[in-house]
């Protein structure tokens, strides 16, 4: 390939604002849609994205659009980062500016309400074959505040398709941001998706006053959760050894940067869901991933008592305190199983 591609970044938030930095540092020619024309006119008039980014300067040679046809005009590769429930959506209006046939790549974490389907699915729905080189999962212990700064991050691109996952990693890499390849996109796109529904429990032991004993433990048994699901789906188990599995995990589960972990210390200091969501002001996948997941189990008949207690808090009004006790008094079991 030539060395400088064009690039549509689809999502203005954090995370895509923060990718497409990590772009034109390598001198990629890197556009950048929203629908909101306000922030389409501040990154390209002032570079800054302030109510995302704040206090961050964006690269100059980033240009944002609201047009999608403009954006999207002889582009290399097409770059998803905006919330799931919007992803079937902006996938069927992009097709006919689509010419050629991009890579197409997405960095959002999250399972689709209803039918359940992981991202790189609803994208080849949407998308016509002949309208695609390849569909890949970019996933890994990532956020967007320290990626901004180039603070070290290593990540995941995953596809069924070799050439396609080394192509994303080639365009991404550089001293500050390091990509590996996989094939096993089932397990890399689950292990992001599902890791969301454990921070939200993370973050709500903290708000309940518990201690580390109890983190390492929930975060433990949330990967043997993540994993049973995943290989439900025919994922590899080792996958979720790997940066989009228990890297990720980490990550969201003890940092302040994750909205899920901020979610869940909410709700364990009381607070109800419409305030958690309100006082946000952006999405919270962790949430719509648990509803999803707790249908999945049952549909599948696979155990997730962590995701199960979750959704009970969540969507049932269930008590926080009420259902940590009931965990802690489950059977005894082989830590095996």
């Amino acid at each position: 390939m030539d060395n400088k591609q064009i690039i549509t970044v689809l999502g203005a938030g954090s995370w895509g604002t923060a990718l497409s930095m990590v772009l034109a540092d390598n001198d990629h020619e890197v556009r950048i849609w929203s629908h909101k024309q306000a922030q389409v006119d501040e990154i390209n008039d002032l570079h800054v994205n302030s109510h995302y980014l704040p206090g961050k300067q964006l690269p100059k040679e980033l240009t944002a659009f609201s047009d999608l046809k403009a954006a999207l005009e002889n582009t290399d590769a097409i770059l998803f980062v905006i919330p799931t429930k919007a992803i079937r959506q902006v996938s069927a209006d992009i097709v006919p500016f689509i010419h050629g046939k991009p890579v197409i790549i997405h960095a959002s974490k999250g399972l689709e309400q209803g039918t359940h389907k992981r991202i790189s699915e609803i994208l080849i729905e949407e998308i016509p074959e002949e309208k695609r080189n390849g569909v890949v999962a970019l996933s890994g212990p990532s956020h967007a505040e320290e990626v901004a700064v180039k603070d070290l991050t290593t990540i995941t691109s995953a596809c069924h398709q070799t050439e396609s996952a080394e192509y994303v990693q080639s365009i991404f890499m550089n001293d500050y941001f390091r990509v590996y390849t996989n094939q096993d996109i089932v397990g890399v796109e689950l292990g992001g998706a599902l890791k969301n529904i454990i921070a939200v429990g993370a973050g709500a032991l903290v708000g309940l006053g518990y201690g580390d004993n109890a983190k390492a433990a929930l975060m433990t048994r949330g990967l043997a959760e993540i994993t049973r699901l995943g290989v439900s789906f025919g994922a590899d188990p080792l996958t979720f050894l790997g940066l989009s599995g228990v890297g990720d995990l980490i990550v969201t589960c003890t940092s302040i940067h994750s909205r899920n972990w901020r979610a869940g210390k909410m709700l364990g200091e009381g607070k109800s869901l419409d305030e958690i969501v309100e006082n946000m002001g952006m999405i919270i996948e962790g949430l719509s991933t648990t509803k999803a997941a707790y249908e999945l189990a049952v549909q599948k008949n696979v155990e997730l008592p962590i995701t199960t207690a979750i959704y009970e808090v969540l969507y049932n009004n269930a008590d926080v305190k009420e259902v940590i006790t009931e965990l802690m008094n489950r059977v005894g079991k082989n830590e095996i199983e």
